[in-house]
């Protein structure tokens, strides 16, 4: 088996790794969105998140990842699985130009031409369930799939009625997309269901620049020892993952922090509550990842940029930028 290459060794992005690391810990901050310049390890990023996650336990042979036995499921219902068994967590690519039948799922024509039989054949999106779902170019993608995500995404559940067939399953994912932004930009609709959103940049430091070039010429010409390497922090990385999701539910947040939630959100003239509640799931995240059994300011400094850059109302006459502009008003604000 060809391992990915390794989270740890991403030279730089601090933000995005952070990013990633916070929706492995709290799936329900909902997602990261991270744009950028091509070439800056986004993808690798997101790929490489598959060896972070723990693994979690399913119903034997069900394609939906059914964490119940005896759940109402399509395939669960008729075979009825006997023992829940370990599975990696799913990190599910949705590639350009995907069709809907392969997105929602469709009728499995072999079945029907050979034997005559009306069978569903799971989508992607029953992959993804209890995983996270991977766009690329997502600011390319289709007008109507993106309009499927947002209806599953906001229900939790696919519905497929077609060729007679009638199925409903779970599909609660995360989301996270990769785009470069001079390519087009994301409709607001689909922008808002991201929890978190990161800009990243091409390195202009040399010694940094070095470092990446090495790093991928040592994975590339040297595999076996270079995984070595770099797989026992990755170890570490995900043992604090683990630590973090038992210690959440610990965490204090102090009405002075949600307080201050809310005045950021109302400075920067956020539409919803989304904001806050971001703000609220991932400071805590945070958190408990750093070991914290309390939410402080420095955590919702920290966080704050990333929980809210693409929740600002564009302004045409400001040049400056929305991580400029959020930064200004987290300085007035959390003085």
């Amino acid at each position: 088996m060809r391992y990915p290459f390794p989270f740890s060794a991403i030279v730089g992005q601090e933000e995005m790794k952070q990013a990633i690391i916070l929706t492995a810990v709290d799936p329900s901050i909902g997602g990261v969105l991270v744009f950028g310049d091509r070439g800056t390890g986004k993808s690798t990023a997101v790929r490489a998140l598959a060896s972070l996650l723990p693994s979690i336990k399913v119903a034997e042979g069900c394609p939906y990842n059914c964490t119940i036995i005896g759940s109402n499921c399509p395939h669960c219902q008729n075979k009825k699985p006997k023992k829940l068994i370990e599975k990696k967590t799913p990190v599910i690519d949705l590639p350009l130009g995907v069709t809907e039948d392969r997105v929602l799922g469709s009728l499995d024509l072999e079945a029907a031409l050979v034997d005559g039989r009306k069978l569903f054949e799971p989508g992607l999106l029953a992959k993804a369930n209890k995983g996270f779902l991977y766009i690329d170019e997502v600011n390319l993608l289709e007008d109507h799939i993106v309009d499927l995500l947002l209806d599953v995404a906001a229900s939790g559940e696919n519905l497929v009625e077609r060729e007679g067939l009638s199925i409903k399953h779970e599909a609660q994912f995360v989301l996270i997309g990769s785009g470069n932004p001079e390519e087009g930009e994301l409709r607001p609709q689909l922008l808002d269901r991201f929890g978190l959103s990161v800009e990243v940049s091409s390195p202009q430091d040399v010694i940094q620049r070095v470092q990446v070039v090495k790093r991928r010429d040592a994975f590339e010409t040297d595999y076996e020892n270079f995984i070595k390497e770099w797989r026992l922090e990755d170890l570490k990385i995900r043992k604090k993952i683990l630590t973090a999701r038992s210690l959440i539910k610990k965490v204090v947040i102090p009405d002075t922090i949600i307080n201050e939630c809310a005045q950021l959100c109302i400075a920067l003239g956020a539409d919803g509550l989304r904001g806050e509640l971001t703000l609220l799931r991932s400071t805590r995240a945070l958190a408990a990842f750093k070991g914290n059994k309390k939410v402080g300011r420095n955590h919702l400094k920290e966080i704050a940029t990333s929980a809210l850059r693409h929740r600002l109302r564009r302004d045409p006459l400001d040049e400056a930028g929305s991580t400029i502009r959020i930064q200004k008003i987290i300085s007035e604000v959390l003085n």
